[in-house]
């Protein structure tokens, strides 16, 4: 097949527009200690609101003298753009509770947020309640100018009756290889119940990674992030072999190379899927799903199983002039009252250490988010380093030609790919 040129989406596009821009746009309004009236942005999905709006609710009732204004992030091309454009004009919100972790170096260097452990308790806040994980969110100069929050730990969704129907057992599936799970989607292929096993979106935008090669590249890795110390990782064994599976897939027609108008696992267009929690409420009354960590070469436990984590965290910004209560209002966002809130309220699970064992009954409750509340404490983030969207663009490209489309040799792309990544890397 003729591989087909997509061009790069809007939210790629307009970060990487965006990065020519001076830095500086926020200013620093206010002082660390300032109080006073604040505003906040949140993400425009249903659930979401509810909760960001009981939130604004209880804080408001309790500080008369402090009080929070919220909306939705604005409308735009990509919440990236909205946020970025206004660092530059310096009317940024105090918080945004939707801040993407690959956007932050840009927006750090834009001189738009605040370093949290610039607060007297920043660094103990954060790091005792997300533990290890925070590590992933530390800048290079050591602060963190992003405040770890939610994550949808992505694990493989498989169609319960496409595999009955397929003479697959659908209650344990055998998935856990790479050879396991080629074996199954090569028989749902020959029983013809999907047009493909799985189906990835196989367009171009930066981020399409997270959501292939990633996940794998983390549980095949025991939880490597793309780029470690300044340097692409991916130019490895493990690299080649995660690569190698998924071109096998696509070579043999297992896996689609044109984007699907749609959602191939609802529509039982694809018999798996690779997605977080937040699909169990989406695909809960229309498919009869299943859903099993993704899997590696050799074969990994569930409990030692690494997946990408597909976080969204809260930034708090240099123009607000009541930095004080920012600070105190994210604290109370990210309690673990409001996290329980937040995990009843939307499925998603707070980037918090100990997760199942600090709401068992919510677990208890809901069975099907506990497997995810585990995965939730072995997940890998996009590396917080300079160039991070470019980066995934570069990665993306290479792997679309090399893996997608079967175009040269997977060793050539991962060494000219990781040479490309290691100039990035370096602010090059």
């Amino acid at each position: 097949m003729r591989r087909r040129i997509i061009p790069v989406a809007g939210a790629a596009a307009a970060i990487l527009a965006l990065s020519a821009c001076s830095g500086g746009g926020g200013g620093g309004a206010g002082g660390m200690d300032s109080r006073g009236d604040i505003t906040i942005w949140y993400s425009n999905n249903e659930a979401e609101i509810a909760w960001a709006e009981q939130m604004v609710e209880s804080w408001n009732a309790e500080n008369p003298d402090e009080q929070i204004t919220a909306q939705e992030i604005p409308a735009g091309s990509s919440s990236e753009e909205v946020i970025s454009a206004a660092i530059t004009a310096g009317n940024a919100p105090c918080l945004i509770f939707n801040t993407s972790p690959a956007a932050v170096p840009e927006f750090q260097r834009q001189g738009g947020l605040v370093d949290l452990t610039e607060f007297e308790d920043g660094e103990d806040y954060i790091t005792e309640r997300s533990g290890d994980l925070a590590e992933q969110y530390r800048s290079e100069d050591g602060g963190f100018y992003q405040m770890p929050w939610k994550s949808n730990p992505v694990m493989i969704f498989y169609n319960k009756a496409l595999f009955a129907e397929a003479g697959l057992d659908p209650e344990n599936p055998s998935l856990s290889t790479y050879d396991e799970f080629l074996e199954t989607a090569r028989t749902l292929s020959e029983a013809g119940v999907a047009e493909y096993a799985i189906n990835p979106a196989p367009t171009s935008e930066f981020f399409q990674s997270w959501f292939d090669f990633y996940p794998l590249y983390a549980a095949e890795t025991g939880g490597t992030q793309l780029v470690e110390d300044g340097a692409a990782t991916f130019d490895s064994p493990e690299g080649e072999a995660v690569a190698d599976f998924w071109r096998t897939l696509y070579a043999e027609g297992l896996a689609g190379q044109e984007q699907y108008q749609g959602d191939a696992f609802a529509d039982g267009y694809a018999a798996m899927a690779i997605v977080g929690p937040w699909a169990i409420s989406v695909y809960g009354d229309t498919v009869d799903w299943g859903s099993v960590p993704v899997p590696t070469s050799g074969g990994t436990a569930p409990e030692d199983t690494w997946t990408f984590s597909d976080a969204k965290n809260v930034g708090l910004f240099t123009a607000c002039e009541n930095k004080g209560t920012a600070w105190d209002v994210l604290k109370f966002a990210t309690s673990e009252e409001q996290d329980g809130l937040w995990l009843e309220a939307t499925g998603q699970m707070p980037l918090r250490q100990d997760l199942t064992g600090t709401y068992p009954d919510y677990f208890a409750a809901n069975p099907a988010y506990e497997q995810f509340g585990d995965q939730a404490s072995r997940t890998v983030e996009v590396p917080n380093v300079p160039n991070s969207v470019e980066i995934w663009q570069a990665f993306r490209d290479g792997y679309s030609e090399a893996v997608i489309f079967g175009e040269g040799e997977i060793p050539a792309f991962l060494s000219d790919t990781a040479t490309e990544v290691d100039g990035l890397a370096a602010g090059d």
